[in-house]
């Protein structure tokens, strides 16, 4: 699982998470292919040599503390798998931290740097106009950190593995065979009526 200028694992290898596996619990796979990486002598990836990289990974935000409290819970397994040491979560508007927090954040943790990944499934306004308006303003607080914003998830082709592993958990877990995923769990939500 790569990130820009964070880890950068040989081409054609394919990583996999169960589906129940839980946000908090890095995936033993994802740890095996860091150590992996590590003993290979492979260091990590610097696109622009000399630069301290930073990863914001922005949702839309809730009113709900549980949604909320599931973009920490990503970031921090983001930060673990991918071995990038500057990862934090944004939310763009109804909750904190919000992206100028975190792109101070970033800063103040050394990022020169600062890539931001909108965890949207398509393009659409927050993406073309939203985001990087946010972004831009958050950036002109801080003269010589440079950001990208990446493309939403969107077609990518891994998320067809994590629609079917989501959707065979889920039948799963309502047939009575199977455990509720992370989402799921503690709630009535995932049942056939």
């Amino acid at each position: 699982m790569p990130v820009a200028g964070c880890r950068s694992p040989d081409a054609g290898l394919e990583v996999r998470v169960p589906p129940d596996s839980r946000l908090q619990t890095p995936d033993s796979r994802l740890l095996e292919l860091r150590r992996m990486n590590e003993s290979s002598g492979k260091s990590r990836s610097q696109p622009w040599p000399g630069e301290r990289v930073a990863v914001i990974v922005v949702d839309h935000g809730s009113r709900r503390d549980d949604a909320n409290r599931m973009l920490e819970e990503l970031t921090r397994s983001l930060a673990d798998a991918t071995g990038c040491h500057i990862v934090e979560p944004a939310h763009m508007d109804l909750a904190e931290p919000s992206l100028e927090t975190a792109f101070a954040r970033c800063v103040q943790r050394g990022a020169q740097l600062v890539v931001v990944h909108p965890y949207f499934l398509f393009p659409g306004r927050h993406w073309e106009a939203d985001i990087p308006d946010l972004v831009s303003r958050a950036a002109g607080r801080h003269p010589g950190v440079r950001y990208l914003i990446t493309a939403p998830l969107g077609l990518h082709p891994l998320m067809i593995d994590v629609i079917a592993d989501r959707v065979d958990q889920c039948l799963g877990h309502a047939g009575g065979t199977g455990s509720a995923c992370a989402v799921c769990e503690g709630t009535k939500r995932c049942r056939i009526r």
